[in-house]
C-alpha cells in the first residue's frame, strides 16, 4: 500500500532529475522502521511515481515559480511516532535532492502523509509481495 505520488511543476523538469527523486524516495522508504524494529512499508508495496502538472498556476504569476507535492500514503495503524519519523526522513531526502538549486530557485516544496483507515475497498493482485515475503 505504501504509495508516494509527485505532482510538480513543469518548469522543474530539467533540474529536478525526479526519477532519481523517485529512487531515493522509495530508498528511504524501504529503510524506515517501527519501535519494534519492523519494516514500516513493505518492499513489495512500496511505489514511488511522479507527474507533471498538465496545467498549473502558482502563487501570483508574476514569476516562473515551481512547486512539489508530495503525497505519501500509508495503511492505518503506525503509532504517530512512526509517522512523523517517516515524513522527517522523507521530507529530508527531498531537501537533499533539492539542496544544489533550492536557494537560487522559486520554489515551493510539501510533503503530506496520509493514513487510509475505513478503506471500503483495498484490492491487490501482485507477485511483487511474494518475491519479498519469503
Amino acid at each position: 500500500m505504501p504509495h508516494c505520488v509527485i505532482l510538480y511543476t513543469p518548469n522543474l523538469e530539467a533540474k529536478a532529475e525526479v526519477g532519481a527523486l523517485c529512487r531515493k524516495l522509495a530508498d528511504a522508504m524501504l529503510t524506515i522502521r517501527d519501535e519494534a524494529g519492523k519494516q514500516v512499508f513493505p518492499t513489495g508495496g512500496t511505489r514511488v511515481l511522479a507527474y507533471p502538472a498538465a496545467h498549473y498556476a502558482v502563487a501570483d504569476g508574476k514569476d516562473d515559480y515551481g512547486f512539489m507535492y508530495l503525497n505519501i500514503r500509508m495503511g492505518a495503524g503506525r503509532s504517530q511516532a512512526v509517522q512523523q519519523c517517516a515524513g522527517d526522513t522523507l521530507l529530508q531526502v527531498v531537501k537533499d535532492h533539492v539542496a544544489p538549486w533550492f536557494d537560487s530557485e522559486l520554489v515551493g516544496i510539501t510533503l503530506q502523509i496520509d493514513e487510509s483507515p475505513g478503506q471500503v475497498y483495498d484490492g491487490k493482485h501482485s507477485t511483487l509481495h511474494p518475491l519479498f515475503n519469503r
